[in-house]
């Protein structure tokens, strides 16, 4: 996993909403990982870092393939992480319309639960301390993951 790129002048921008509520983690082959800046839920946000794309079918077909990779890496972080009781993965784009995907732990005893955390209550931001060393650990565990044998 890399850190920060963001495809120069003339190529990919993040979103400012989404810059604005989450925090880096760091880059993928395809995508940048942001985790949501909201303690109450562990949420990483994956985005392709495409130009212009809003939707999954606007990616080659092997960028989608790739996606979907990186979508069960992260899964799998959050698990390693987390040990939640189920993942979330959903890209809805209503309000940010650049293509992004929410991957988010989730709990039976979370406040949102079972229903969506779209729109639940008031976001938690980390406090410094609690989001550098959470950032610290994603970082150790997408470094060290590797795709289980089937």
């Amino acid at each position: 996993m890399t850190t920060g790129e963001d495809g120069g002048p003339g190529g990919f921008a993040l979103d400012p909403r989404l810059a604005g509520d989450t925090l880096p983690v760091g880059d993928l082959p395809l995508c940048s990982v942001l985790l949501m800046n909201d303690s109450r839920f562990p949420w990483l946000i994956l985005v392709p870092r495409r130009e212009g794309a809003r939707e999954i079918v606007d990616l080659s077909l092997a960028e989608a393939h790739a996606l979907a990779g990186e979508i069960r890496v992260a899964s799998r972080v959050l698990q390693a992480v987390a040990a939640p009781d189920k993942i979330n993965v959903g890209a809805l784009g209503n309000v940010v319309p650049q293509l992004h995907v929410h991957v988010i732990a989730r709990f039976l005893s979370d406040p949102a639960w079972p229903g969506p955390v779209w729109g639940h209550g008031t976001r938690a931001p980390y406090p410094p301390h609690a989001a550098s060393a959470l950032l610290e650990r994603l970082r150790a565990a997408f470094a060290a993951d590797e795709e289980p044998p089937p």
